[in-house]
């Protein structure tokens, strides 16, 4: 998100005159509203000042060394910037909620910073969800406008992407000349039968085709008979290459498709969690199969049928010209009437077809939410309350549909009747020069064929600026996860190491978004084969610690190392494929236990797989389905216990031989008897590791050789169980405070 930025030069003045040459210019940002109007003006932050800055003037500055005690008030339609002043709660100046909100938040934390004399430039992940340029929204969960994105340099990045493709992508267009041309060619050779043999007049003189037939025989009924052949193979003709058009459009179409959709998930497995967590996952799936599919329709279907309109067009348009000018004027009579009716009609359509998308997208979304949350719907017995909404939803999505289809099918006709008035004129007006003698009957079908032809792209005239739209912005969303650079990447030449196990952590300090931090100068040493219990209240960092060590982030401040090299310098993929993880959240594949198991390892045998399960304290369970380790999880794993999956997920984190183990509550979803058999495996298994284990329940991390405390990001305590009582500090609390929980649930037991 964007905080800094350009002043207008009427503005830079005003700021440059007011400011001291010393002052450091830290965050520039826009504000829109004052004394009940609409402005554009500027709140210009610096290491000393805060200035308001609107039309080239200075409206207002203050000292930060006597403000505190940043806010941001929403109120009805527009926000207020406030800080007390010399202990005085002061307007800074107002902005509108929805575009600017983002911005001020970070700048609340920023200035309480500068406040305090601590000059930090932070900066905010939060995606844009406005155009810099023009103001209106990007197209959703991407930074694209459709208005202001360059599609020239669109264009040439598409072409880019063909290469290797672009011969056979080629084909269809060439097809598609060929068959305008036979589609010009078939009324003139019709002309020919017309007016020499069908309805022969006095008068014509023969053209260069029917002399060659005269010349080469002399019987009529033959020479009709040719002129009916040539007819035949070139609607034959007309329509094989029509079958060779889409048969190479679908190949063609599908190479370009395969070749896409294989970048882009290449693309988004190389992308950071961080980008990842700004898109949903339905958005992510929705680039790769529908905004690639419509890419490669339009390219291999709409553009050849759009340049073989456009081509016909032209040709008929100089080809009726040529025929008689006089004639043609009249197919000019009802288009600006048919346009304008086509375009407002159009207008109208689009607004009604935005609706049904909205109604079809709150059905999807409705159903998604349902589906992925069966089982709370059932724990609740909200099952018809689940189907009441969801007909509701199809209910509305279906009668708007249908009021749509009904007002298209009403009106496109009339809309028809109206675009073929000129049609019904050259009718009228060629069969009177018919009766005089002044046009022949061939000529006037020709000319009808003609006018056919330009009347025909008319319907679809609208129709183009929007799947050129649709186009631009699904290309656009594809490149944009191309072209996107991951902020966790490999340096040039990253190291390929076998990690011993000692891990550093120098004065890390991380936030998601940098103006709040959520790990705050984190210090801490382990050595080879320890045990490190991480506990704290939720929301004190424990996960993102060990996200950092994995570097699925990189640290904001400080160093983590292993074996004293940077993990920055360290390739990614050396670094976690020694790193075992047991995730909070257990995720299973859909596919056999067997499968799962090995995920971390493809190659391992069955054996490596039987003793990574024993380990786990598996192998009994598996044993007991029908299939053994061929037994189907299903989606996610639901068709298991929660134990079950814990434990499959400790034995795909064991089999790799991990020199860094991490357990993120790994044994929170099992019962006591089970945790205890886990606990000795885990005992055995964190031999010769560096063992990261998250637990709120502390029982679990009794073998721990030392515990790291985090309170509010900070590190609190770091020592052994027994130095940890002693100090009777935030771990002390703890365990005291599950200690009689503990008692508190056995005495209810007992009662």
């Amino acid at each position: 998100m964007k905080l800094l930025f350009d002043l207008p030069a009427a503005d830079e003045q005003a700021f440059l005159a007011a400011a001291a040459p010393e002052e450091q210019r830290m965050y520039c940002v826009p504000y829109d509203f004052e004394d009940d109007r609409r402005v554009s003006g500027y709140m210009v932050i610096t290491d000393k000042k805060i200035y308001r800055l609107l039309d080239g003037e200075l409206k207002a500055q203050w000292s930060l060394s006597e403000m505190s005690d940043f806010s941001v008030e929403t109120f009805y339609g527009a926000c207020g910037f406030y800080a007390k002043v010399r202990g005085i709660s002061t307007l800074l100046c107002r902005f509108i909620s929805g575009r600017n909100l983002p911005r001020y938040s970070v700048l609340q934390n920023a200035c309480d910073e500068l406040a305090t004399g601590k000059v930090r430039v932070v900066s905010s992940n939060e995606p844009e969800r406005f155009c810099p340029k023009c103001g209106r929204p990007f197209v959703v969960h991407t930074k694209i406008c459709p208005f202001c994105q360059s599609k020239k340099e669109i264009y040439k990045k598409l072409w880019g992407m063909t290469r290797g493709l672009r011969l056979m992508m080629l084909f269809p267009l060439l097809a598609a000349i060929f068959s305008v041309i036979i589609r010009f060619v078939l009324p003139a050779v019709q002309k020919q039968a017309i007016n020499y043999y069908i309805y022969p007049q006095s008068g014509l003189s023969p053209s260069g085709f029917v002399n060659m037939l005269r010349a080469w025989t002399g019987d009529a009924m033959f020479q009709f008979v040719i002129i009916v052949i040539c007819i035949v193979l070139l609607d034959l003709a007309h329509r094989g290459i029509s079958v060779i058009q889409s048969r190479l459009a679908a190949i063609s179409g599908n190479r370009f498709t395969r070749m896409l959709r294989a970048l882009l998930f290449e693309k988004i497995q190389m992308l950071s969690m961080s980008s990842i967590q700004n898109k949903s996952t339905g958005d992510l799936m929705g680039r790769i199969n529908n905004d690639v599919a419509v890419v490669q329709n339009f390219i291999t279907n709409l553009l050849p049928t759009y340049f073989a309109q456009i081509f016909s067009f032209v040709v008929a348009l100089i080809l009726l010209i040529w025929i008689s000018p006089i004639m043609c004027l009249f197919i000019f009579i009802p288009l600006p009437f048919a346009i304008f009716f086509i375009v407002k009609f159009w207008a109208y359509m689009q607004k009604r077809n935005v609706r049904a998308w909205i109604l079809d997208q709150r059905t999807n979304r409705g159903l998604q939410d349902v589906l992925n949350g069966i089982r709370v719907v059932k724990a609740y017995g909200n099952e018809e309350s689940a189907i009441e909404e969801f007909e509701t939803n199809t209910a509305n999505q279906a009668k708007q549909e249908e009021s749509n289809a009904k007002l298209f099918d009403t009106l496109f006709p009339i809309l028809g009747f109206v675009v073929h008035i000129g049609n019904y004129l050259i009718l009228m007006v060629g069969n009177v020069w018919l009766y005089q003698g002044a046009l022949d009957l061939g000529s006037l079908n020709q000319f009808n064929s003609y006018s056919a032809i330009v009347y025909e792209p008319l319907m679809q005239i609208t129709a183009i600026p929007r799947n050129i739209s649709a186009f631009i912005t699904s290309l656009s969303k594809i490149l944009e996860i191309l072209e996107e650079e991951p902020e966790v990447s490999d340096i040039a030449l990253p190291l390929d190491i076998r990690i011993e196990g000692d891990v550093e952590v120098k004065h890390v300090t991380f936030g998601y978004d940098s103006y709040n931090p959520v790990l705050k100068d984190i210090n801490v040493s382990i050595k080879q084969g320890e045990m490190i219990g991480v506990v704290g209240h939720s929301g004190c960092g424990k996960t993102t610690l060990i996200n950092l060590i994995m570097r699925l982030y990189d640290v904001t401040e400080g160093e983590i190392t292993i074996d004293d090299v940077n993990i920055k310098d360290i390739s990614q993929n050396a670094l976690r494929s020694q790193i075992g993880v047991v995730l909070q959240e257990t995720h299973l594949f859909s596919g056999s236990i067997r499968d799962n198991i090995r995920y971390a390892k493809p190659m391992a045998t069955n054996e490596e797989i039987i003793e990574a399960a024993r380990m786990a304290n598996a192998h009994d369970f598996i044993m007991s389905l029908p299939e053994g380790y061929n037994t189907i999880v299903g989606e996610k794993g639901y068709s298991l216990s929660g134990g079950e999956r814990q434990r499959i997920a400790i034995a795909r984190a064991l089999i790799h031989d991990p020199r860094i183990l991490i357990l993120d509550e790994a044994t929170a979803a099992l019962d006591t008897e089970t945790e205890k058999l886990i606990q000795d495996a885990i005992t055995k298994v964190t031999k010769g590791r560096t063992t990261f284990a998250i637990a709120h329940r502390l029982s679990t991390l009794r073998n721990a050789n030392k515990l790291l405390v985090l309170d509010h990001g900070r590190l609190a305590e770091f020592g052994t169980h027994a130095e940890l009582l002693e100090k009777k500090g935030i771990y002390y609390k703890l365990v005291m405070a599950q200690h009689r929980a503990t008692l508190a649930k056995q005495a209810g037991v007992n009662v």
